[in-house]
């Protein structure tokens, strides 16, 4: 077992001559150990951990000691940088482990004003808690830096000053460290009786407990008020559905959307009243021109005058084309599009009447299902009553299936009594197992790091050799000097090769060649503009015609289908089935509001008296429930102006009791 500072001195050896580029973590610590002689595991362990937990946190690590070198160790040697990364490591990684004594002994190692400094710097609060904390934020997540390594440091926080004031003592010449004596311990054997094999206690028996008495059935019913509400939400809806019901049969009756010509002058008298008492600025107000009120055509653009002077001209192709087919003797279709067309009228009336019988029928349908319903109600409550009786049996049998588990249950606790006894023989035989397994490990990892120590040294041999010849083709100087000739070509050897010179003379060629021919597109452009506004006239012309044409034809159609409406109107009054299908609907309705009578329950005095109780009590509870809440915010109001006045700190003790209190409240 080597000394504290043997120990310390080992490690920041072995950091000295890392380095990351060449060598991996385990094959370094591997090669530096087997160097090293009259190492125990527990020294071999403690080497390996402390130096892999420095290379792996050295960012954290970095940012400390750097802070250090750059405020307070300006006049310290660079060559302790390892050493306080060692010591900052154990502090925030494993002091836990180690303990504070241990840490002490390792502090002590080392001359007083170095350790006095960093842990100083280190263990400052403006320090630890300000910039140190938020430069590891940002190299780590600001969770894993609050839980593993602020509440750490926190927690040793005090044992540290005091290690500290202890330095700063010896410093001032106020304690003189001595070296305490250690005193071997003999051990002597103790004279102990052996004890008696314990028997095992009978266990004790279960106390029965009495039957309880079965809970009454009052509790289980639902109160009868309840009832009574849900009938009456009952009767309402169904009100509701037959008010919808009568206001969907007669919506066209009363909708009258035209207005009376003196409701309309009513109306434009209010809006000139309002807005005579907006007219403010009525000086600076200018009315608007008069050709803006007026409705004016609009005004096409060449896009759509050509769109549909190309639709009527085809429309006049294809007449002309009927009209020279008409000539050359082909036959004339008005006969078969009449015919199409009084078809297609009847198959219109059909669909008219079925679409009619539908709506009758989708209303038939809704009620039956109304009646449906309510049978369905009478059948769910004899349901309810069936569920209870199985609900009662189902207890019955949980009850005795809980009294056999329980009977299981001791048997099984007799049987774990038994079972503890053979578990120190079983430990024992798992320790040396493990041993033998741990001994196996360490000599193949000696031998991997033998073979991977030999693959390096290649390696590195082979990159110095690349790097001296690297080095020498660089050495070899380089003509930069390079004299230029406009007339002479690159040399490229390509077939459209030139000098910059004839490249000169043949852009300005281009330049003219471009120049005359966009006077020629200029020339051709404004031919076309003037072809085109010809063109455009024209086509305004037939557009024009066209237009009278059509407004002709609309008013004629209209005419025709005012008629063929009047015509269906009188048909579907007329037909058989509908009427049928109405009366069938009445009936299903007049039996509907027959069984709603029949099962809608009419209130009594004592059941409306109950119900104004219980609207009374809830409106008092709502009451009392706001009042306490406005006296708790007003509590807290008064704690802080009284805080604010005296000039001290909040009490955040109290105002979290208060806070706490008007929650409970609300």
């Amino acid at each position: 077992m080597l000394q504290y500072k043997d120990l310390l001195e080992i490690c920041i050896q072995a950091m000295n001559c890392f380095s990351s580029e060449n060598q991996s973590v385990e094959e370094h610590i591997k090669a530096y150990l087997k160097k090293q002689k009259g190492l125990d595991d527990g020294d071999h362990t403690f080497i390996v951990e402390i130096f892999s937990g420095c290379i792996q946190y050295t960012k954290l690590l970095n940012v400390v000691v750097g802070g250090f070198y750059a405020t307070k160790g300006k006049n310290c040697l660079r060559v302790d940088t390892n050493l306080y990364k060692i010591l900052c490591y154990m502090i925030m990684f494993r002091l836990d482990e180690l303990g504070i004594s241990n840490l002490n002994k390792f502090i002590n190692t080392q001359d007083v004003n170095k350790m006095y400094r960093f842990l100083n710097f280190f263990m400052d609060d403006q320090n630890l808690t300000t910039w140190i904390r938020d430069e590891w934020c940002k190299q780590y997540d600001s969770l894993f830096v609050e839980e593993e390594i602020m509440k750490h440091l926190l927690r040793w926080k005090e044992d540290l000053d005091l290690t500290v004031f202890g330095l700063e003592d010896v410093i001032n010449n106020k304690i003189l460290i001595k070296p305490s004596p250690k005193t071997s311990t003999k051990p002597h054997s103790f004279n102990l009786t052996k004890p008696k094999p314990r028997s095992i206690p009978i266990p004790e028996k279960i106390p029965t407990v009495k039957k309880h008495q079965p809970v009454p059935k009052h509790i289980f019913e639902k109160p009868r008020e309840m009832e009574v509400i849900q009938k009456a939400k009952e009767t309402n809806q169904r009100k509701a559905e037959q008010k919808l019901f009568q206001a969907n049969e007669d919506q066209f009756v009363c909708a009258h959307p035209e207005k009376s010509l003196k409701t309309k002058a009513i109306m434009q008298e209010i809006i000139d009243d309002e807005c005579k008492k907006l007219n403010f600025n009525q000086k600076h107000m200018r009315q608007v021109p008069p050709h803006i009120k007026e409705n004016r055509p609009i005004k096409m653009n060449a896009a759509a005058i050509l769109r549909e002077g190309s639709l009527f001209q085809k429309k006049e192709k294809q007449e002309l084309q009927k009209l020279d087919n008409l000539l050359s003797g082909a036959k004339d279709t008005s006969d078969f599009l009449e015919w199409q067309s009084t078809m297609r009228q009847k198959d219109q009336d059909e669909k008219m009447a079925e679409s009619e019988q539908r709506r009758v029928m989708g209303k038939l349908s809704h009620e039956e299902a109304i009646l449906a319903r309510q049978n369905q109600v009478q059948a769910n409550k004899e349901m309810v009553s069936q569920l209870k009786f199985e609900t009662a049996k189902m207890m019955q049998e949980y009850l005795t299936m809980r009294l056999d588990e329980e009977k299981q249950m001791r048997q099984l606790v007799e049987q774990i009594t038994e079972g503890h006894q053979n578990t120190q023989e079983a430990q024992i035989k798992l320790k040396e197992y493990k041993r033998k397994i741990v001994q196996e490990v360490n000599a193949e990892s000696r031998e991997m790091m033998k073979r991977a120590l030999e693959e390096a040294e290649e390696d590195m041999r082979r990159k110095s050799q690349l790097i001296q010849q690297i080095r020498a083709m660089e050495s070899i100087p380089i003509i930069r000097q390079k004299l230029v000739d406009f007339t002479s070509t690159a040399g490229h050897e390509l077939l459209s090769e030139m000098s910059i010179a004839e490249l000169h003379e043949r852009l300005s060629l281009l330049r003219e060649t471009q120049l005359r021919e966009e006077e020629e597109r200029r020339d051709t452009i404004l031919k076309e503009k003037q072809a085109k506004n010809e063109a455009l006239m024209e086509t305004l012309a037939r557009i024009t015609t066209h237009r009278n044409e059509l407004s002709k034809a609309a008013t004629s159609r209209t005419e025709e289908q005012e008629r063929l409406r009047q015509v269906k109107e009188k048909k579907l009054k007329e037909d058989k089935k509908l009427q049928a299908l109405q009366e069938e609907l009445d009936r299903k309705k007049e039996e509907r509001l027959r069984r709603s009578k029949e099962m809608s329950i009419k209130p009594n005095k004592q059941s409306a008296i109950r119900t104004k109780g219980l609207i009374r009590q809830k409106k008092e509870l709502e009451t009392t429930r706001w009042r306490q809440l406005e006296m708790g915010q007003q509590r807290m109001a008064e704690t802080r102006a009284r805080t604010a006045k005296s000039g001290g700190r909040y009490d955040s003790q109290r105002t979290n009791a208060t806070v706490k209190t008007a929650l409970k409240i609300s």
